[in-house]
């Protein structure tokens, strides 16, 4: 008995062992895998700021976004929260706004519309994108073949939202128009978020916010303003609600005439008009000039005795938007250059 008790002792070692090292070994790979596994594509909720941060400290050291991360973000969007995978490759992007804070980014950007007018919209340290359609017209044959990971869209494209959403999940990033601010700073620190590019996001909005503060300094007691768009020999006033009422809304600017009705397209007003609200200063888009239209600039339309009439001509307070104001309205090259533009004429004044 002792000798089967003896032999069973014996014979336990050489069983256990193997069995203890294979279970043993078992288990550290289940942890390495769950550690490393992605979240279900389904969960609502977003990732974990530990998470989120780990993600971002590794995209500081990588310039393009070659490699997708098995991680996912929620993002909120104009068709609800939509949940990502974190650094989506091939990516498409229709929105001239969005592709200026992802060039800003330095964020790769694999299909793009063609004919843009803008030369801030990609970039240049990234591959060039190609051409996936229009900014109102995608090309689904093209986009199939790419077989992106994401499509970004904003406005222009939102009507086409169901046919790019059965291709690849698509994000109707669109900016809020009545509160331009507030929606484009939402927007970039969405973008950084999803592009592991968090911190990046937060220096280009230091930057916007700082000239905006430099700006409303050199704005602050120097009379009221009107913004007016000029397409061909027609004139359009925009209000606080506007794409352009940054400049009440932000820079504190007061209207020159609060009855000015919220349209997408401006409300339709006469050289009259200028005359009778005698502007200090006039805020100019040149529509034309910024679609590459050959009509007869905006200077040259302004330039006749009724405008003459106003405080802002007579005095030179006449300050021309960027084409990016019309174009990509809320992006980040957009507000550097339309703040600079603001200061540096109220800076001026007399």
């Amino acid at each position: 008995m002792s000798t089967t008790s003896l032999s069973s002792h014996r014979a336990t070692p050489v069983f256990k062992r193997p069995l203890i090292a294979a279970l043993m070994t078992a288990l550290l790979t289940s942890i390495t895998v769950t550690g490393c596994s992605a979240p279900e594509s389904n969960d609502s909720e977003p990732a974990d700021s530990n998470t989120e941060n780990k993600t971002a400290d590794k995209a500081k050291n990588v310039a393009t976004n070659e490699a997708a991360s098995v991680t996912t973000i929620s993002v909120d969007t104009i068709k609800g929260s939509v949940d990502l995978a974190i650094n989506p490759s091939p990516l498409v992007v229709y929105d001239m706004t969005l592709m200026q804070d992802l060039a800003a980014l330095d964020v790769a950007v694999d299909g793009m519309p063609s004919g843009l007018k803008l030369n801030n919209l990609h970039s240049k340290t990234q591959p060039d994108p190609k051409e996936v359609g229009t900014v109102f017209e995608p090309d689904l044959e093209a986009l199939n073949a790419m077989q992106p990971q994401a499509i970004l869209v904003g406005s222009r494209m939102a009507e086409k939202y169901n046919a790019l959403s059965s291709i690849a999940p698509t994000l109707d990033m669109s900016i809020d128009t009545a509160n331009i601010y507030e929606s484009s700073k939402q927007r970039l620190h969405d973008l950084g978020a999803l592009f592991g590019k968090s911190d990046q996001a937060l220096k280009l909005q230091q930057d916007i916010d700082g000239l905006i503060d430099e700006t409303k300094t050199a704005t602050k007691d120097k009379g009221n303003g009107l913004v007016i768009m000029v397409n061909g020999n027609k004139l359009s006033a925009y209000g606080a609600k506007s794409r352009f009422g940054f400049i009440h809304t932000v820079l504190g600017v007061p209207m020159v005439d609060n009855q000015i009705k919220d349209a997408d397209h401006g409300q339709p007003v006469s050289f009259e008009y200028l005359q009778k609200t005698n502007p200090d200063w006039l805020f100019v888009i040149d529509r034309s000039a910024a679609i590459g239209e050959e009509n007869v600039g905006a200077k040259a339309v302004l330039d006749n005795p009724l405008v003459a009439q106003t405080t802002a001509w007579k005095k030179s307070q006449v300050v021309y938007l960027s084409p990016d104001s019309y174009l990509a309205f809320g992006g980040y090259y957009q507000w550097m250059q339309d703040l600079t533009a603001i200061k540096t004429a109220f800076s001026q004044a007399k």
